[in-house]
C-alpha cells in the first residue's frame, strides 16, 4: 500500500485473489491449489477457510479430500506450522520449505529433553509402527514411542513427529473419526510423480512465486519471504524468474499480469481462526484482523465470534448496520450447518 486512497483497491484485489469474492472454487483441493498452502494447526479454522472460498458443503467434504480422495494432506511446511496442501504440491513444497526448519526442530527437541539418539529411536519407532499397522493417531504413536523409552511428555512427541515429517517420512493423511492420523509418505502418497522425482530448486522457487501471487497478490518480496518462511534472497530469486509474467504497477507491488484491478469487496462473511487472509503478508493492517475467528465486512474485521453449544455468538467491535447484521446472521447459519457432524 502506498497511499490511503490505494488501500480499498488493494484490499479488493487481495480479497479476490483469496477467493473471498468472485467465483468460489469447486472444493477443498481447488482452494488448496489456488492458495497453495492453508495454515492448519487449527483444524476447524482450516475447514472454515475452505467453506468461505468454495462450494464445499460440510466438514465431511474436507475430510473426504483427506481420507478418500487423498487429494490433500496436512504437514509441517513453510513457517514451521501445519499446512493443508494439495498432494501434488507436497512433492516440491516439502524439499523447498522444510530445510530452514531443521535447526529449530533440533533446538526444540533439546529443550524438551530428547537427546539426538533418543530422537532417532523415536523416528524409527514411528516408521516401523506405521509400516506395520497403517495410519495411527498422535496418541497411538505417543504410546509406541514412549514404550521404546523416548520422552513424550509435554511437546516432546510433537517435535519427534516434526522430525519424522521434515525427513519426508510421514504426513497427516486420513481422518480417524475426529482425529487426524499420520501415515507413511510412501504408503499414503506413493512415489513422487516423474516431474518431481528430482528436486529442482530454481523451478520450485519460480512456481512458489507464481502460485503465491495467484492467491495473495499484489504483494512484496518480503510478503512472499515471510509467508514461505524462506530467506528474502529466495523470494527475490523466485520473482525474478517470473518477471515476464508480472504486471506493470505504479505502487511497486508484484502481481500477475492479466488480473482484474477493480475488484468488488465480498459480502459480510464469517472467517475462522488463522484464516489465510491474516497470514499471507508481512502486515495485517489492511484487514485489522485477529487470529481468532472474526467477521469481515467491507474488507475489515468488525468483530470476533465463537461457537458455544454449536451456535455462533458474534461479538462486534461496534454496533453493526441492519443489513450487515442480517448478512452475518445468514452466514452464521451456514457456518453452523457446515460444521454440524451428522
Amino acid at each position: 500500500m502506498t497511499t490511503p486512497d490505494a488501500a480499498p483497491a488493494l484490499v479488493g484485489e487481495r480479497l479476490a485473489a483469496q477467493l473471498l469474492s468472485g467465483t468460489p472454487a469447486a472444493g477443498t483441493a481447488a482452494v488448496a491449489g489456488h492458495l497453495l498452502a492453508i495454515q492448519a494447526q487449527d483444524p476447524r479454522g482450516a475447514r472454515l477457510a475452505v467453506r468461505a472460498r468454495s462450494h464445499a458443503r460440510s466438514v465431511g467434504d474436507v475430510d473426504a479430500a483427506l481420507t478418500k480422495d487423498r487429494s490433500v494432506v496436512v504437514t509441517w511446511l513453510n513457517r514451521g506450522t501445519l499446512h493443508l496442501v494439495r498432494t501434488e504440491d507436497y512433492w516440491w513444497l516439502h524439499p523447498l520449505t522444510t530445510p530452514p526448519l531443521r535447526r529449530g526442530n533440533e533446538r526444540r527437541l533439546a529443550q524438551e529433553g530428547v537427546p539426538p539418539a533418543d530422537a532417532e529411536r523415536g523416528v524409527a519407532v514411528i516408521e516401523r509402527s506405521l509400516a506395520a499397522e497403517g495410519p495411527l493417531t498422535r496418541a497411538q504413536l505417543r504410546d509406541r514411542v514412549a514404550a521404546a523409552g523416548v520422552r513424550t511428555e509435554g511437546q516432546a512427541i510433537v517435535h519427534v513427529l516434526v522430525l519424522a515429517t521434515l525427513r519426508g517420512l510421514i504426513v497427516r493423511g486420513p481422518m480417524a473419526g475426529r482425529e487426524h492420523a499420520y501415515a507413511l509418505v510412501r504408503d499414503w502418497l506413493g512415489a513422487p510423480p516423474a516431474e518431481h522425482a528430482r528436486f529442482d530448486r530454481d523451478r520450485a522457487l519460480a512456481e512458489l512465486a507464481a502460485r503465491y501471487l495467484a492467491g495473495h497478490g499484489p504483494a512484496t518480496e518480503r510478503d512472499l519471504a515471510k509467508w514461505a518462511g524462506l530467506p528474502l534472497r529466495d523470494a527475490q530469486r523466485g520473482l525474478a524468474a517470473i518477471a515476464a509474467r508480472l504486471a506493470d504497477r505504479d505502487d511497486g507491488l508484484a502481481a500477475l499480469a492479466g488480473r482484474l484491478s477493480d475488484c468488488p469487496l465480498p459480502p459480510p462473511r464469517l472467517l475462522g481462526a488463522f484464516d489465510p487472509l491474516l497470514l499471507g503478508w508481512a502486515a495485517r493492517e489492511p484487514v485489522n484482523g485477529l487470529f481468532r475467528p472474526f467477521a469481515l465486512v467491507r474488507g475489515r474485521a468488525v468483530g470476533t465470534w465463537s461457537l458455544p453449544r454449536g451456535k455462533v455468538a458474534l461479538a462486534p467491535f461496534a454496533p453493526l448496520g441492519g443489513a450487515d447484521a442480517a448478512a452475518l446472521a445468514a452466514d452464521a447459519a451456514d457456518v453452523e450447518r457446515f460444521l454440524r457432524v451428522r
